[in-house]
């Protein structure tokens, strides 16, 4: 482990003791840290806390020293002080006379600056900045070094024309496909650039995206959030999210460009429909199918919805393959994903008011209703060869 991989481990450890998001084990590389081993040991147990025995505290103030953990220190010496004058805190087990005394201190109690959110998001800004165009030679092999000394990146990733710094515990943690790659990576070169020949540090290569989207993916990587989202970058972090298999990435896209289908056309969301229903979305296809549910005929006066019921598997014309169970208007009766034209069935026998003793006899008229719109689209496809 080089001096700095091992520095930028111990600069985020007291962060990650307050967010338990990184699992990560400190050697015993210096006597005091035996005791920073175990309370970050008792924080994965116990959550979004720090929890330490009080016999250790001083113990762990000096290794927050030594880590320049300046805040934990503090916090720390003023309650080895506290100790002297009042009775403990907290103590983990119910017999007081046994139980061993500790120290527990919550995830609020540092400041915002100091917690992993915060230091990810400071290291995530200090890599992009770094990360640059493909192109330039050895003659900045000196900025380069400088580059690493901030960024402390163990892991080169080029996107199209850019080389992106990146740190493999972030990555192989956040992602099963970056865990799954990098063990079987060992001093791994996918490419031959003098970008990477100056630092000899591993480089990955990954296609078939943009560097803006892979850009993205890092940042919900490394600080769990999007800041902002162009819808016209949803439809591709779709596929980013299927393919480095960071499915929650999906909801917070989905949560970001459902304000922005409130104001978009028809056309525009029989498009976003086929999308979700590819990809998966649950969210984006349940509210695109209560809109058309709602106005079905304001849909089907329109072309795009036409052409795209010739897409779709037709639906079930057996009653006992029928999902004829309410349920209420933008929640999905069954948990598995379904064919669209029966889901959108269901949605309108909902919206409609259907009686339960009826609902056959309109689920019929409204199939009924869908072939007449095939035969109208099947003609206007006709007309277009013509």
């Amino acid at each position: 482990m080089t001096h700095q991989v091992l520095a930028f481990y111990l600069r985020i450890l007291h962060s990650m003791w307050m967010e338990s998001l990184l699992k990560l084990t400190v050697s015993s590389f210096v006597p005091d840290l035996l005791s920073l081993k175990r309370s970050s040991r008792q924080t994965g147990k116990t959550g979004r806390k720090l929890e330490v025995a009080v016999d250790d505290m001083e113990n762990l103030a000096r290794a927050c020293k030594v880590c320049k953990c300046e805040e934990l220190q503090k916090i720390l010496d003023n309650e080895v002080m506290h100790q002297k004058y009042a009775d403990y805190k907290s103590v983990r087990e119910l017999d007081l006379d046994n139980a061993q005394k500790r120290f527990i201190l919550q995830a609020q109690s540092l400041p915002e600056k100091d917690r992993l959110s915060s230091a990810l998001q400071r290291i995530l800004q200090t890599c992009l900045a770094n990360s640059r165009e493909e192109g330039y030679g050895s003659e900045g092999s000196n900025e380069m070094c400088k580059d690493l000394e901030d960024d402390l990146a163990d892991l080169y990733i080029k996107v199209e024309d850019k080389v992106f710094h990146c740190h493999k515990v972030i990555l192989a943690s956040r992602s099963e496909y970056f865990r799954a790659r990098l063990s079987r990576s060992v001093d791994f070169l996918e490419d031959s650039c003098e970008f990477q020949a100056a630092q000899n540090l591993p480089l990955l290569e990954e296609h078939d995206l943009s560097a803006e989207a892979f850009e993205k993916m890092l940042e919900y990587m490394y600080t769990d959030n999007l800041d902002h989202l162009d819808p016209d970058q949803a439809e591709e972090l779709f596929d980013v999210a299927s393919r480095y298999l960071l499915f929650p990435l999906k909801r917070v896209v989905a949560d970001m460009l459902l304000p922005h289908l409130e104001h978009v056309s028809p056309a525009e969301l029989c498009q976003w429909l086929m999308l979700s229903d590819i990809y998966g979305v649950m969210k984006i296809r349940e509210y695109i199918l209560d809109i058309i549910a709602c106005n079905f005929e304001m849909f089907a006066g329109t072309r795009e919805f036409r052409a795209l019921l010739l897409t779709l598997p037709p639906p079930s014309g057996d009653d006992t393959l029928r999902t004829t169970r309410p349920s209420a208007p933008g929640s999905a009766g069954n948990t598995d994903q379904g064919n669209i034209l029966d889901d959108l069935r269901e949605k309108w026998l909902e919206a409609e008011g259907a009686e339960l003793d009826e609902r056959d006899e309109s689920a019929a008229l409204f199939d009924k209703r869908l072939e007449t719109l095939m035969l109208v689209a099947e003609k206007e496809a006709g007309d277009e060869d013509t």
